[in-house]
């Protein structure tokens, strides 16, 4: 950023963005003056492993926290194996780079846990007061297509899924926002929960905050502008 001329910026991340943007957090920069996250790391370490095993939810969760450990499990238990197969076979998914079919099918229906393919459904069949139009998709589909970069993208995104539900010590001011679907979502700070920089959080009922490409792109900058004003 300081090689194109900003002395000062914020940053902003989802998915992929969300792990980088969380980074550049770490790093903490002097001329980065805070981040925000639509997916950002929440579960503590002990937490996370306790999910991985299936445990029960602590006992001491709130009704919100609860419904979290509860999102959190699901993704580990019936949503995570396509990441898994990404991050230690992403050969075997030649069919990417053979049939745009296959890569469509792989696209839009991978399971991540967050309701994407539910509400990309809901888009196809025009049930869905969306932004996100059938040319969008189609747009990105084909971007992976033309490129022939369906099965090399697949080893970094089968990583970094593994590692996005975690905080990491952020030394930047970082506001983040959820939806009902977002499978990381904020709860309250325990002795090693997030983050005591995190300076604000945001839900969003319609998914705007969470899945930027699927709603509506004003509600979305509206999100931005708020949690970045404190900043300015």
């Amino acid at each position: 950023m300081k090689r194109l001329g900003y002395t000062r910026f914020v940053a902003q991340g989802g998915d992929w963005g969300a792990a980088l943007t969380q980074q550049m957090g770490i790093q903490a920069a002097p001329e980065l003056a805070g981040i925000h996250s639509n997916m950002p790391g929440t579960a503590p370490a002990a937490v996370d492993k306790a999910i991985e095993r299936g445990d029960p939810p602590p006992p001491d969760l709130s009704a919100e926290e609860k419904n979290a450990y509860e999102q959190l499990s699901s993704f580990y238990a019936t949503h995570v194996a396509y990441a898994q197969i990404m991050a230690t076979r992403p050969q075997t998914l030649y069919g990417l780079a053979d049939s745009p079919a296959d890569l469509a099918a792989f696209m839009l229906d991978h399971g991540d846990g967050t309701g994407q393919p539910g509400l990309v459904e809901r888009v196809l069949a025009r049930t869905l007061d969306s932004a996100l139009t059938r040319d969008d998709i189609l747009d990105n589909i084909t971007m992976y297509w033309l490129t022939n970069t369906g099965v090399p993208a697949a080893p970094c995104t089968g990583r970094i899924r593994r590692t996005s539900s975690t905080p990491s010590p952020s030394r930047s001011r970082s506001p983040s926002a959820s939806s009902p679907t977002s499978s990381t979502r904020p709860r309250r700070a325990g002795p090693s929960g997030p983050t005591p920089t995190t300076s604000s959080t945001t839900t969003s009922s319609t998914g705007a905050a969470t899945s930027p490409p699927g709603s509506s792109r004003s509600c979305f900058s509206e999100e931005m502008r708020a949690s970045f004003r404190s900043l300015r």
